[in-house]
Order: structure tokens, then C-alpha cells, then sequence
């Protein structure tokens, strides 16, 4: 069967995929239907049935209803209208007439429909009974406003997993059966669910990402730290990208001044996104106010800058920088001779380059669009609740709207993560000991590849035997009995089957790579049930591999894979421009002499943080690119004003030039690396009514001959003495660097420190305010010490999202380490 067909919409010939909702083929061909209820990344609800369509002279809905060949559409009848207006009468019903003050108002899709449908009048009546708002983590929920579309249960269901929202019952007086007889059915059918429900909210399951307010269409989801403090209709709309992970994920800076005076300074007053395109992270639209407030350019530390600069040995940075800025830097150290120093692009370039090696691909196979796609996702080394929520999403996405399958590796026990899908038959959580991400590689090479290298093969036969066990099954016996006829006595044998229980011994083929990580045979046969009618296949590695001390081997391993297997691969970067500095700077592991830092401790430093030498723009006061997880060069625009020096006024006495503005490096990204000699002001940055993003460029790969080199590994596994426990470095969710730390809305709750499961909590018999003793990796810190309630399990996570935190040292390079830990 085609993937395209052709229908008729309106009296209009249109092209659409086969199997697509009539919905979403309106909204890519810009015919209007009607829909509150509906995302369009998500699952349809049908809870306010405004969809209603004609289909082949048939009323249907149209977010649930897919189109077919030579199907004919009418979006527009007689009776779809009459349905359309009851419906937002009922919705109008006891809506609190607070339009003036509800901060959903000037963009409320409640109110655009009234006044679309020309709701005029109200021909129905119900008593209210009183519904006190609510507050939940970063929102306040006011069920007077609710009219119980459900977007924000679907989208934490479908986008973000969670499943931190439901729909629960309220008291409510019946509704009038006169009605029933008298209105359309469909509206008096929304109509009794709405004057029933309300959303309920599960505390321990919400990662508070805040998408339920983006989806919701009526002021009833709002944060609590925006509500009343500004009309929608005074922001302005600034298009950017996520500063603080890498998937750059489309957003808003919403700006307005702070007063009527003329010289009054601007500030962002919240972060929206586009739900029915794109998801942001807890951290995006919540940790938005980092800007430097730089008050004036200070030219005598801008001369020390210079000179710093000019006299540097080593150049210390970090990934939470634009490309342009990246590229200034790689100048810099071309024309003085310092070394460029950024540890965490460093390893990821030295595991893309290793990769690179075996699956012949300069750039990893994949994208976190197409593991939304997916149908059978595996994640490896990736804590994605904290370390990248996106990735979560994606997965989660995969398993529920493609109906998925994923199997999720990881030694922290996630109670969170396993609200994804059906935990046994969608979605397995195999919490494995560490150091035993190698052996989960040559798993998949062992479960998934076909024709693997000699090298490969032959270690990977070492690891099976054959072994016999002993098996009960039930066979049928034939058993002959005498029997006597009744009429004429003479005897005759009578033979049946019987059922009869066996043993026998059966052979199998025992791999000891399922021991590694805690597995049996059994897993094997439940990776078969989750196999069936999948197709589509996603990997995503991460951070854990990317420190791991035989990360060499495992990024070979990844190309191994991508060669041999069906699955595509994702490596997903570690900060927000992580791939981009890779590509970008040449990059040494040591550092030594007179070190500058930019927004990194050092003899010198600039800082956007406003705490180093001379103070430096902050992402949310720079133009620029970033490039994402999804291998795209991407635009983000200044939301404020910056009254300092920029490092390219810097540049332009160390390199003797005269560039005005940052985003003039754009077009010289270097073009051997992928990128594309672009204007900045050329990049497009924008989502398609075809579901297409239209932001920034693709960067593009290259290939080379491939080998089939790995080596296995000899490091030592990772045995934990009585006395000690496993540690993990890892932050808490929203929580990814210094920037958000110094959020308002972070701030003031700000955990540094080492966070257990309740039950290790108590284990240690902790109590809240407790500090403790963590001694490993040579040294002893006291830290303060927290329960985390969605985590489980022995492993404790230390926070490092502070620049100057000292509990760094307490690990090597692999994010995992053996710890003595005691109440202080």
C-alpha cells in the first residue's frame, strides 16, 4: 500500500500520508477545524468533540478519524455548527467572568472560539458549587477555570511521561434531563464529563517540566511565579533555544519593561514554547532569569582582559557557549599559541572521533526527532530524567504513540522512569552494577547484529555455552483400557490420550553478558515479545559511556553497531553546545602556565556569572548558534540588553580586527566541520502547520573507510566493599549547571550536596538537616545530606551543578565511584 493518498477536503484535491487523522491533514493543507482537546504530537481524547466533521456524508471526529483513499471531507455542515455553538455554550457555562485579571486572557482559546462561533447568548444553566485553586510544585491549579480538555493529562502522558495527571471525580448537581432531549449530543455528552471532573495531581511522579501550563488552552494551569504580573498582550515574543541541554529545544523569552519610565530596563517575565511542536525542559522554562546585570563597560579591566589574553597559556572554558563564541576562541588560540582546554567537549570529541573510526560516519547516525519515530528504543548511560529530559520525552513518546518498545540501562533505580509504557511488556528497567556498560554493548551486538566481525563474533562466542536444564511439560499419553458394553456385555479395548507430566533435559545457549548486568534467558525471551511488528530502531548512549575509563572501546563498539545492527545511533552531547565545540576547537587534555577562564575558575577570568575579572553576557544576552542533539545549527536571539564588553570586542585587539557584532562569525563556522557559510540573520527558526522544523541547517557528515578494531576491555569490574556505597555524579532534575542555580525560581531552593532514596536514607538513619562524611577518590567532604523520593535503590548522587562545587573531586572521570559514607 502507498504511505500517500489523495482525498477531498472542502471540494479541494489534497495529498496526505495514509493513515493520518483528518485533523492533522486540515491543520498541513491550512483548512480550520476546530479543537481544543487535541495536540498534535499526542493522542486524541475526544473531550471536546469541536472536531466534528462530515467524512463520505458520515459525521466523524476528525482527530481520531484517518483518512483513506478518495475519502470526501466537508468540515463546515447545517448541523456541525449547531454542534460546535452548543458546545461552547456548555463551556461557557459558570466560566468565571474574570477575563481582566486571568493570565490566560488576549491568547485564550476559550474565548477565541466564543467569539468565532458567535456565542452571544447562553441557553443552559447548571447551580456551581465552589472549586478552591490549588497549588503544585511550580503552578497553581484553578478548577473554576478548568474546562477539562485534558491536554495537560495527555501531554504528560503522551510528551513527557510522567503521568503526574488524571482525571478524577467532583461533586456536582446532575444535570437537568430536560437538557438531554433538547441539546445536541455531543455537547450534552462534553457537557456531563465536564460538570463531573476535575485533574488530579500526583506529587512524587511530576518532574515539574511545567508542559501541562503550555498545553493548557484557558487560564487553569499557570505558574505560580507568573500569575498576575503581567497581560499577555504587553510581552514580547523573543524566538530562542533552550540555554542549558542540548537539545536547543524551540522557545520564547516573553519581555516587557519593568515600568512606564523611559529609560526603564527590560526583563523576561516567563519562557513559553509551542506544545502541539516542541517540549522544553523544567530548567528552560523555569530558570530563565541568569542575565549578568552589568551595569556599565569597564574599560580598565577590558585592557586586562587584552592583556590576559595575550599572555595565556592555557584557555579554560566550557560548553554553555555559542559556536560564534567557540570559533573566537579557536582564533585566539591560533594567533597566541594557547591551548584550548574544555574537558567536556574534549571527551565527547574523543568518542565521536573513536566511533567515527568503526561506523565510518563523522557525526552519530541518529537524531532525537527520529527516536520519536522509533518504535524499539534502547538507552545505555544516560541518567535522561536529570542529564536530558528531551531524551525522556522521545523515548517515552516512542513507547506510547508508536506503540513502542524500550528497554531502558542504567545502575540508579528510577521510579519515575518506569511510569513509561507497561513496565514488563512495553518497557523493561534493567538496573544494572557499574562497569557493566560494555558488556550491554556486546549484548545488543549479540541480540541485534548480523555478520559481525570475526573479532567480535569469536569474544562474543566466548562468552555462550551450551548448558542443559531440566524441564516439566505436559504431554498426551495414549492409554488403551478394557471396556464392557452395557447392551451386549463383550469387552472391547477402548484406547485415549491422557495428559502426563514429563521432565527432560533441554539445551540452551547460556550467555554470561546477561550475567553482567543481572539478567537470565528469560530476558532474551522477553525482548522476542517486545520484538513483534517493530521496524524502526533508536540507540542512545550516554554521559556514563562518555567517562567511562575504557571509553574508547565503547564508542568503537557504537560504530560496531551501527554497522551491524538495524539500530540507528544517537551520543547524546553532555552541555548545551557540546557537539558544536567539538567540531568546532582543537582541543588539549592538560592545562598549565597562566590559564584564562571563560565562565571556568582560573587565573583570569570572565564571567557572565558576574563574579570573575570583567563581566561577559549570559546566553539569554547573546545572538548566536548552538548545535543540537539533533545535528542542526540553530539560531537564538537576545532577550536583554548586555551593557558590558562581549568576547568579541576582546578578539578584535587580540586578533587585530574589526568585527561589530558576535553573529558576524556566523557565515565562518568552518565548513570542513559541517557548518555552512550562512548569515545568522538568514537562519530560518520557525515550525511548519506541516509539522516540519524550519530552524537553522543541517550539519553535515562525512563518511571514511571503516575498521572493525575493538578491544576488550581489562578494567576491573566494580566490587563494592561492606563498608562502602556506591556514588553517582548527577543533579538534581532541573538542575544542569551554575546558571540555573542562580534562578529565582531555583535558588532559593538550592541543594548542593548528596541525595539517597528514602530507604537509604533511613539505612543510614538520617534525618532531614543531617550532614554526612563522603570519603572516596583520595579525599573527604562534608555534604549535606537529602532524600531524593524519585530515586530507589543503594545508590546516593552527589550534585556538581555549582562552578566552584568541591564534590568533584571525589570522582575520577567516570561519573561512578566507591564511597565510605558515615552521619557527620
Amino acid at each position: 500500500m502507498s504511505d500517500m493518498i489523495t482525498l477531498t477536503m472542502d471540494g479541494k484535491s489534497i495529498e496526505a500520508k495514509n493513515g493520518e487523522s483528518i485533523l492533522n491533514v486540515a491543520r498541513e493543507n491550512d483548512v480550520f477545524v476546530p479543537a481544543v482537546c487535541y495536540l498534535t504530537r499526542c493522542s486524541p481524547t475526544l473531550a471536546c468533540r469541536l472536531c466534528l466533521v462530515e467524512a463520505d456524508g458520515k459525521q466523524v471526529y476528525g482527530c481520531n478519524t484517518k483518512v483513506k483513499e478518495g475519502m470526501d471531507v466537508t468540515t463546515v455542515t447545517e448541523n456541525i455548527s449547531k454542534e460546535r455553538r452548543a458546545i461552547m455554550e456548555v463551556y461557557d457555562v459558570n466560566h468565571p467572568l474574570q477575563c481582566g485579571v486571568c493570565d490566560q486572557s488576549g491568547e485564550c482559546e476559550l474565548q477565541n472560539y466564543s467569539l468565532y462561533m458567535n456565542v452571544d447568548k447562553q441557553s443552559y444553566s447548571i447551580r456551581d458549587i465552589h472549586r478552591p485553586t490549588q497549588h503544585w510544585g511550580v503552578m497553581n491549579y484553578d478548577p473554576a477555570l478548568c474546562i477539562m480538555c485534558e491536554r495537560c493529562v495527555t501531554v504528560c502522558k503522551d510528551m513527557v511521561g510522567s503521568n503526574a495527571l488524571s482525571t478524577v471525580k467532583r461533586g456536582a448537581d446532575a444535570i437537568d434531563k430536560t437538557f438531554k432531549a433538547e441539546m445536541p449530543k455531543d455537547a450534552y455528552a462534553m457537557w456531563n464529563k465536564l460538570n463531573k471532573s476535575l485533574i488530579g495531581y500526583d506529587a512524587d511522579a511530576c518532574t515539574n517540566c511545567g508542559e501541562c501550563i503550555s498545553a493548557c488552552p484557558v487560564g487553569a494551569l499557570v505558574s505560580h511565579d507568573f500569575q498576575y504580573t503581567s497581560n499577555a498582550w504587553e510581552l514580547k515574543k523573543i524566538p530562542a533555544v533552550n540555554p542549558h541541554s542540548s537539545d536547543c529545544a524551540f522557545m520564547y523569552y516573553e519581555i516587557k519593561q519593568e515600568s512606564i519610565d523611559a529609560h526603564a530596563t527590560k526583563r523576561i517575565y516567563r519562557v513559553t514554547n509551542e506544545p502541539h511542536f516542541s517540549t522544553v525542559n523544567g530548567a528552560a522554562r523555569f530558570a530563565y532569569d541568569f542575565e549578568n546585570k552589568c551595569e556599565a563597560k569597564d574599560e580598565a579591566a577590558f585592557n586586562e582582559a587584552v592583556e590576559a589574553f595575550k599572555k595565556a597559556n592555557t584557555i579554560k572554558f566550557n560548553s554553555f557557549i555559542t559556536n560564534e563564541e567557540a570559533l573566537i576562541l579557536q582564533k585566539v588560540a591560533n594567533k597566541t599559541g594557547a591551548k584550548l582546554v574544555n574537558e567536556d567537549a574534549r571527551r565527547y570529541q574523543e568518542f565521536l572521533a573513536n566511533y567515527t573510526s568503526t561506523s565510518g560516519k563523522s557525526l552519530y547516525s541518529s537524531t532525537l526527532t527520529e527516536v520519536h519515530d522509533a518504535n524499539f528504543v534502547i538507552s545505555v548511560g544516560s541518567y535522561l530524567k536529570s542529564d536530558l529530559p528531551n531524551a525522556r520525552y522521545a523515548l517515552n513518546n516512542s513507547v506510547i504513540m508508536n506503540k513502542g518498545a524500550a528497554l531502558y540501562f542504567h545502575p540508579v533505580a528510577d521510579p519515575v522512569m518506569e511510569k513509561i509504557g507497561k513496565k514488563g511488556k512495553t518497557t523493561d528497567f534493567i538496573y544494572h552494577a557499574p562497569m557493566a556498560e560494555e558488556a550491554i554493548l556486546y549484548f545488543i551486538l549479540y541480540k541485534f547484529g548480523k555478520d559481525l566481525p570475526a573479532s567480535v563474533a569469536d569474544y562474543i562466542a566466548s562468552k555462550t555455552e551450551t548448558r542443559t536444564k531440566t524441564v516439566v511439560e505436559t504431554i498426551k499419553e495414549k492409554v488403551v483400557e478394557i471396556v464392557k458394553d452395557e447392551e451386549t456385555g463383550e469387552e472391547k479395548e477402548v484406547s485415549k490420550m491422557v495428559p502426563k507430566k514429563v521432565s527432560k533435559e533441554v539445551e540452551f545457549e547460556y550467555n554470561t553478558l546477561l550475567e553482567e548486568f543481572g539478567k537470565d534467558e528469560a530476558f532474551l525471551e522477553l525482548i522476542d515479545s517486545m520484538l513483534a511488528k517493530k521496524d524502526t530502531f533508536s540507540l542512545m548512549v550516554g554521559e556514563d559511556l562518555i567517562s567511562h575509563p575504557d571509553s574508547a572501546n565503547l564508542a568503537k563498539l557504537c560504530g560496531i553497531i551501527d554497522r551491524y545492527t538495524a539500530f540507528n545511533i544517537v551520543i547524546l552531547p553532555t552541555q548545551t553546545n557540546t557537539l558544536g565545540v567539538s567540531q568546532i576547537c582543537k582541543l588539549d587534555k592538560e592545562e598549565s602556565g597562566f590559564i584564562v577562564g571563560y565562565n571556568e575558575t582560573a587565573d583570569y577570568e570572565l564571567s557572565a556569572l558576574g563574579d570573575g575579572n570583567i563581566d561577559m553576557p549570559a546566553l539569554n544576552q547573546q545572538e548566536g548558534t548552538f548545535t543540537n542533539i539533533d545535528k542542526k545549527v540553530v539560531p537564538t536571539n537576545a532577550a536583554l540588553a548586555f551593557n558590558g564588553y562581549a568576547l568579541n570586542d576582546i578578539a578584535n585587539v587580540v586578533l587585530n580586527d574589526d568585527i561589530e557584532y558576535t553573529i558576524e562569525y556566523t557565515e565562518e563556522l568552518p565548513v570542513e566541520a559541517g557548518f555552512q557559510a550562512v548569515e545568522f540573520d538568514s537562519l530560518p527558526n520557525k515550525f511548519g502547520t506541516d509539522r516540519v522544523e524550519y530552524r537553522g541547517y543541517d550539519l553535515s557528515s562525512t563518511s571514511s573507510e571503516a575498521c572493525d578494531e575493538t578491544n576488550v576491555s581489562n578494567t576491573a569490574k566494580f566490587e563494592v566493599s561492606e563498608n562502602e556505597m556506591v556514588i553517582y555524579q548527577a543533579n538534581p532534575i532541573n538542575q544542569f549547571n551554575e546558571f540555573t542555580a542562580i534562578a529565582h525560581e531555583f535558588k532559593d531552593n538550592l541543594e548542593l550536596g548528596i541525595f539517597f532514596s528514602k530507604a537509604a536514607f533511613d539505612k543510614l538513619e538520617l534525618s532531614k538537616g543531617d550532614k554526612v562524611k563522603v570519603n572516596a577518590n583520595g579525599s573527604e567532604l562534608e555534604l549535606n545530606a537529602y532524600t531524593d523520593i524519585q530515586i530507589a535503590g543503594d545508590i546516593a548522587y552527589v550534585s556538581t551543578f555549582d562552578k566552584n562545587s568541591s564534590s568533584k573531586v571525589l570522582f575520577d572521570t567516570y561519573r561512578f565511584n566507591k564511597a565510605q559514607v558515615v552521619k557527620a
